[in-house]
């Protein structure tokens, strides 16, 4: 039997939800990072002794397609998965069973579903600091919640999320990061661009059709030197305030 985590997360909120929900699970996990462009995603064959906690963030209320795609590639083979929706503080609409449907479809047994609460990753002043110490105890306590299902080996209910088939519209963010000055064409952020969003050759562009706004290249600059349009994100920011300003919890699916 082994535990997994399998985890999208370009700027670090959806890795430390995961964190907490796994902790209480497993002394030990391996980690799966979803992000990883280069790694063979259909070499991952999993066993009906296995547990995967999936945990990807929600972009426009869907998950992100790159991510989908590479579990799509794996073999479930009946793993039970625990699956993570992590938003930050609008809504998580359709990522759950979007989710549900590509590991089904996979081969998974979807045991339980969580939606999950971190600081926006665009949008800083949204759910800035969660996860924090309220959401790690309610965290810690879905996960024996959990635990306690996945000991009784009960399979005979389908999980049941909520959420919209067919799934919402989304056409993508609109705000893209880009280099400034201050770019010395180190190229970290091109090697660790979830997408290839970033050419190698040019790390100081962007390729704004595939760029999915994750804002790993922001986070990870070490001259802090791409950010996004500060009018564009002060107009979002703006939209977004009434809907976000109110604290959502984290909701368990069981």
């Amino acid at each position: 039997m082994g535990t997994y985590q399998l985890t999208f997360s370009p700027t670090g909120g959806v890795g430390r939800v995961s964190d907490l929900v796994t902790g209480p699970l497993a002394q030990e996990a391996t980690l799966v990072d979803l992000t990883d462009r280069q790694l063979d995603f259909g070499s991952f064959r999993f066993t009906q002794e296995d547990v995967c906690i999936v945990a990807v963030p929600s972009y426009g209320g869907r998950a992100p397609e790159s991510a989908l795609s590479r579990l799509k590639q794996m073999t479930g083979g009946g793993a039970a998965a625990v699956l993570i929706a992590v938003y930050g503080n609008r809504a998580f609409e359709d990522t759950l069973i979007e989710l549900q449907d590509t590991l089904t479809e996979a081969g998974f047994w979807c045991a339980a579903g969580i939606a999950a609460i971190a600081e926006h990753s665009i949008l800083r002043e949204f759910a800035a600091g969660r996860p924090d110490e309220e959401d790690r105890k309610v965290l810690t306590g879905f996960a024996e919640e959990v635990h306690c299902k996945l000991e009784a080996g009960d399979r005979s209910r389908e999980l049941s999320l909520p959420g919209n088939r067919p799934y919402r519209e989304f056409g993508g963010v609109p705000i893209k990061p880009k280099a400034g000055k201050g770019c010395t064409g180190c190229g970290l952020c091109a090697e660790k661009c979830p997408v290839g969003a970033i050419p190698e050759e040019s790390p100081a562009s962007t390729d704004e059709k595939r760029c999915i706004s994750c804002m790993r290249c922001v986070s990870i600059c070490p001259n802090d030197s791409r950010s996004v349009n500060k009018l564009l994100a002060s107009a979002a920011a703006l939209k977004l305030r009434k809907e976000c300003s109110v604290r959502k919890g984290c909701a368990l699916y069981l």
